[in-house]
């Protein structure tokens, strides 16, 4: 029997430790925003096509417009500042206590990040540490809409789509 080790790259071994860690595919965190109060910056270069919140597996749950309307005003406010309306819905986390960095990302008219019909959200183009990350409200994977906490659809043809972090 041969008791010999076979070696292990260091590269690997660490690769392989970091999977089990909770930073594991992490690329943003929550910090102060010049577009609006908090938002999401890139903790470290995101390549185009990945998607950024991994692990993020909270569901997302509807909830009919009219259950909120005569809500007291602070908690009706979670709905319009964090929601998803569609349809005469809000799409949201099934608790406001599960907030992901997701539900921060402000506004820009010039995204950097997309959204799949899953909710998946991945980067549109590469991605520098240190940026700010953001959607653009005004489409709900490519169809226009007036609302609140919209994602954007890339139209770009020349993009082949987000690509699953491993």
């Amino acid at each position: 029997m041969d008791c010999r080790h076979q070696p292990v790259s260091q590269t690997k071994l660490k690769n392989s430790i970091d999977r089990h860690l909770p930073h594991h595919n992490v690329y943003v965190r929550l910090a102060r925003s010049k577009i609006h109060g908090v938002g999401v910056k890139a903790i470290r270069t995101i390549k185009r096509g990945t998607y950024i919140f991994s692990g993020d597996a909270v569901p997302v749950v509807w909830i009919s417009q009219t259950s909120v309307k005569n809500l007291p005003r602070e908690l009706a406010r979670l709905y319009k500042d964090f929601a998803i309306l569609r349809k005469g819905k809000y799409g949201c986390p099934p608790s406001f206590n599960l907030l992901t960095p997701a539900w921060y990302l402000n506004c820009s008219r010039r995204p950097n990040v997309g959204c799949d019909e899953n909710y998946d959200f991945y980067a549109l183009k590469d991605i520098k540490r240190g940026t700010e990350l953001t959607v653009d409200y005004r489409f709900l994977l490519g169809r226009r809409a007036s609302l609140r906490r919209m994602v954007y659809r890339s139209e770009n043809a020349e993009f082949a789509g987000p690509q699953h972090a491993v």
